[in-house]
């Protein structure tokens, strides 16, 4: 098999990658995608055979992304326009998209470094070396982040949660 129908077979795992750190932003998860393969495929030469491919072309998806986060800062913000027509909810409908909104809003609550090693171990099941390597940090910041990330997660999610009163004399 040539490498680039390898290439082609972690396109699936890339574009999930992509649209949840664009937080369900399919066109511009599409680009992301889009961009990092014409930078995997152009610069072929420089992998190694016998590593990881999937981790090659997910640290080149984390450096675009890295740098259009870094151009965005200074550039122009968009507003989404709402669409004209949305589709009729249902009962189950209407509870399952409430529950991926919370979810999709706690994930925003996350600190970027959070939320991209949340779902590279979570979402693309990457073990934490990986996860280090594609990123450049130690195990251990992987570790502590993912910690940190979980724990805000079941904080936000928490549907049960009373405000716990205290007694002041």
């Amino acid at each position: 098999m040539e490498l680039q129908d390898r290439v082609v077979e972690h396109i699936p795992r890339l574009r999930r990658y992509a649209r949840a750190l664009l937080r369900g932003d399919s066109l511009a998860a599409d680009d992301l995608v889009q961009d990092c393969l014409e930078r995997a495929l152009s610069r072929m030469h420089h992998w190694r055979r016998g590593s990881d491919l999937r981790a090659w072309l997910f640290t080149i998806m984390h450096n675009v992304y890295v740098n259009q986060v870094r151009r965005s800062v200074d550039g122009p913000q968009f507003i989404e326009l709402a669409e004209d027509d949305p589709p009729a909810a249902t009962a189950a409908g209407v509870e399952s998209g409430v529950a991926l909104d919370e979810l999709q809003n706690a994930l925003g609550g996350l600190s970027p470094d959070q939320r991209e090693i949340l779902l590279l171990v979570t979402l693309e099941g990457l073990r934490y070396q990986e996860v280090a390597t594609i990123l450049g940090i130690p195990e251990g910041t992987v570790m502590s982040r993912l910690s940190r990330a979980r724990q805000q997660l079941r904080k936000a999610l928490a549907r049960d949660t009373a405000p716990s009163l205290r007694r002041i004399k």
